[in-house]
């Protein structure tokens, strides 16, 4: 019996359990090994024939955004409406067949929009080359899920199950859970919170059956099964995600109204070029880039080409983002950290920058030389 066939199994005993607290110990258990062999799918340990043909696109600009759904929901047309790149695009299906990379100019950032192939039913198990495509996704800083408005509610069921059994998770967050491994002592389970979506049973049971016998285990939230699942396995993908629903010419305003106040949905036509500014004002936020601008000793700063960098950046981030040998010369920066004090302070490396952040560098002497950053907050 192949990978395949005992995921269909295990999916199949899975739907047929009922959910209450007697189960869910077993459910547990299926839960487990349907991860371990997704992840074995996904990542074969044998090599069978020679090596696939994969999307080569080098990811460029200050953010990727890749654009995924089914064939034909018009993924290439808002790929040339948003960009200079043509992308081809024609009545019938899988008329894209490869990665094309665009880019968007937006408030001095440059986003790469990558237009990925239309995905089928059982991407996740490599079928119409889903593997490829969620690979492609994986390295994606956003997610717009292209949908059809004229179609049913079915077809972003189904797009979120591929994405999802790949490792891909939308609009969530990495959940707050230290997982360490030692090499004696047994496991150790500490919690902050009450559990009530999972016992302690079903934690050293979910550890044994990855031959996890000693480690430790500090939870901070009250998690599911599922998410202790991707804790242990490590390598989930936590991804922004925008719905965008193309066509809503084709529809009522009632229906459009509807689609429109759901959460994480932008509803445009690609084709009257309708709502297209709102979409990429959306983009901005989801990516929540933080912009910082230079400046030289007496002039103004320039602030047609920020540095521009993800929330939480640090200035080493800025020090590599100008050049690489910045960091290796650093002294201090000069920071407004507080807005109680109106006077510059000394920050680190580590000291978090803020949006609209001015840095100017000044190098003492060429036999001692060491950069200054000045961080002023705004322009």
């Amino acid at each position: 019996m192949g990978i395949v066939e005992k995921i269909k199994e295990i999916e199949e005993e899975m739907a047929r359990t009922q959910k209450n607290k007697a189960t869910e110990y077993h459910l547990g258990l299926l839960k487990a090994k349907l991860a371990r062999y997704r992840a074995q799918l996904l990542e074969p340990t044998t090599k069978s024939g020679g090596a696939g043909t994969g999307f080569d696109v080098q990811k460029s600009g200050d953010a990727r955004v890749a654009l995924i759904g089914f064939p034909s929901v018009g993924k290439s047309t808002l790929l040339s409406k948003c960009t200079h790149t043509q992308s081809e695009s024609a009545a019938y299906e899988f008329t894209t067949l490869t990665a094309i990379p665009g880019v968007l100019e937006y408030q001095g950032a440059r986003i790469q929009l990558l237009d990925l192939p239309g995905i089928v039913e059982g991407a996740s198990e490599g079928r119409g080359r889903g593997r490829q495509v969620v690979a492609t996704a994986k390295t994606a800083d956003l997610i717009l899920i292209m949908l059809d408005a004229t179609k049913s509610e079915e077809q972003r069921r189904l797009l979120e199950i591929e994405l999802d059994a790949v490792g891909i998770r939308l609009n969530k967050k990495r959940p707050d859970v230290v997982f360490k491994r030692k090499t004696t002592g047994g496991i150790t389970i500490n919690k902050t919170v009450p559990l009530t979506k999972i016992d302690e049973k079903t934690i050293r049971t979910i550890l044994a059956s990855y031959k996890l016998h000693n480690c430790d285990v500090m939870i901070r939230e009250d998690i599911t099964t599922d998410e202790f699942i991707d804790v242990l396995i490590g390598t989930r993908k936590y991804i922004p995600c925008l719905y965008v629903y193309n066509k809503v010419d084709a529809i009522s305003l009632e229906q459009m109204d509807k689609l429109a106040r759901e959460d994480h949905t932008v509803v445009i036509s690609c084709e009257l070029g309708l709502n297209l500014d709102y979409l990429i004002e959306r983009i901005w936020e989801e990516l929540d880039l933080v912009k910082v601008y230079t400046k030289k000793r007496g002039a103004h700063p320039d602030l047609t080409d920020p540095i521009c960098l993800r929330k939480g950046a640090t200035v080493e981030d800025v020090c590599n983002g100008i050049h690489r040998s910045l960091a290796a010369n650093f002294r201090y920066a000069l920071g407004k950290s507080s807005k109680f004090n109106p006077h510059a302070q000394k920050v680190g490396l580590n000291h978090h920058v803020m949006d609209e952040d001015v840095v100017s560098s000044a190098y003492r002497s060429r036999r001692e030389p060491y950069v200054l950053l000045r961080l002023t907050g705004g322009v």
